[in-house]
């Protein structure tokens, strides 16, 4: 079974606790616990519960810092795909990258690796 310890291990970025409260990864790992049925994802669980909650505390990690410099915490904020500074723009095409109908799982490279394993899992056997 994850454990805060096994996950912060095996994903080193998530590692400061001031950045990433052990209360917010109890409660997304609890939170996955209830949505990933252990029968569907078998051995694959510990994996899936990983990007799930890699996934929620990158968007917890946003909303606190939008909080910190007072903007709006509530705010959908998707890909970024340009930017501009004075005369200078830059374009990104993210569709390579994004799955089709993910919704907010494409606002992390978290949520769209937990998406495709969680559409492998779903997927079940497959017979030739």
């Amino acid at each position: 079974m994850l454990t805060e310890s096994s996950f912060r291990e095996s994903m080193p970025m998530f590692a400061d606790v001031n950045a990433y409260p052990s209360s917010q990864f109890n409660f997304y790992l609890n939170y996955g616990v209830k949505l990933l049925p252990e029968k569907r994802w078998d051995d694959l669980l510990d994996e899936g519960l990983t990007f799930f909650i890699a996934h929620y505390l990158t968007l917890y990690k946003r909303t606190m810092s939008a909080a910190l410099i007072g903007a709006d915490t509530g705010k959908v904020v998707g890909n970024e795909t340009s930017k501009s500074v004075d005369s200078v723009s830059k374009s990104m095409d993210v569709s390579g990258v994004t799955l089709d109908d993910a919704g907010q799982w494409n606002q992390t490279t978290w949520g769209i690796q937990f998406l495709q394993l969680a559409r492998m899992v779903g997927a079940g056997g497959v017979q030739l």
